[in-house]
């Protein structure tokens, strides 16, 4: 998939005005899905709002009146927690299936919307190299994570629900397991341009959820329908987490709200006492405009 699109500085928007984003103090050569740029680089809009470029290399383009809460997202130890356990290869499986159909549709840019600390957005890049990829998270702690591991990668700070980013600037866009403004993901994708949708599928976890429920409610397998978009494709990845040991379970269980259902004394014996989990997911892949 070729984008018909002009690589310019235009790729962020203000979140203030949406007016577009200029980098300030740039040159030609400089990639801006890239934090190759001086950390003294920053960004500003026609209205003069002003956006500085952080030290480990990220935007931040979450204003304070976008906020939920003081500290939006995931917190850094629940970030930890994550880095940890899908840096031992657990998920391989789900990251090897992403790739191959990313690899199979070869965007020429692409963004991880709710990328976390960036694990799979650098794992994919790996694999499509000459991808431009880009991230977002609304969690600072996640982004600060990100972007000081993973330096090609453009990672900014923002909002699902009005993404910083000018109009048909991607040609792919991935939502794993976050939440997602179907208008923004219109707005963000050009025409002909796909979603990766990452779900949980029915048996997710399931042996945690017998532990922790008296009835265990599993998830839906229904598949959305996403107004303006054709769903192309559903792939069931669906794999068993054996005999990764107490400390690893207990990561993972951190990762979700399942972990706050439990007292830690509760969760570590649960975790000691498992030798296999369940890991099932869905990918669906839309396409826009078609």
């Amino acid at each position: 998939m070729t984008s018909t699109l002009p690589y310019t500085s235009t790729l962020y928007r203000c979140p203030l005005c949406r007016e577009p984003l200029f980098p300030e103090a740039s040159t030609p050569e400089q990639n801006l899905f890239s934090q190759s740029v001086s950390k003294q680089t920053s960004y500003r809009c026609i209205n003069r709002h002003h956006f500085d470029v952080a030290k480990e290399g990220y935007l931040n383009l979450l204003p304070v009146q976008h906020k939920n809460s003081k500290q939006p997202g995931d917190s850094k130890a629940m970030l930890q927690q994550r880095r940890q356990f899908l840096e031992s290869g657990a998920y391989q499986p789900l990251v090897s299936a992403l790739a191959e159909q990313l690899q199979h549709l070869a965007p020429a840019r692409m963004l991880d919307s709710g990328c976390g600390e960036g694990y799979y957005s650098a794992q994919l890049k790996a694999a499509l190299p000459a991808t431009e990829f880009a991230g977002m998270d609304i969690s600072k702690s996640a982004i600060q994570l990100a972007a000081k591991r993973y330096p090609d990668i453009a990672f900014c700070v923002a909002s699902a629900k009005t993404l910083p980013y000018g109009d048909q600037q991607f040609d792919g866009m991935l939502v794993l397991c976050a939440p997602f403004e179907l208008a923004e993901v219109k707005r963000c994708l050009r025409p002909g341009g796909f979603l990766m949708l990452v779900t949980a599928a029915p048996e997710h976890l399931l042996q945690f959820k017998q532990t922790i429920y008296k009835e265990v409610r599993l998830h839906s397998d229904a598949v959305q329908a996403l107004a303006g978009f054709q769903h192309v494709r559903r792939q069931h990845c669906r794999f068993m987490l054996e005999q990764l040991g107490a400390d690893a379970y207990l990561s993972l269980l951190d990762m979700t709200p399942l972990g706050w259902k439990l007292p830690q004394q509760q969760k570590q014996q649960l975790c000691q006492s498992l030798t296999q989990l369940q890991a099932d997911f869905y990918i669906d892949s839309y396409q826009y405009g078609s």
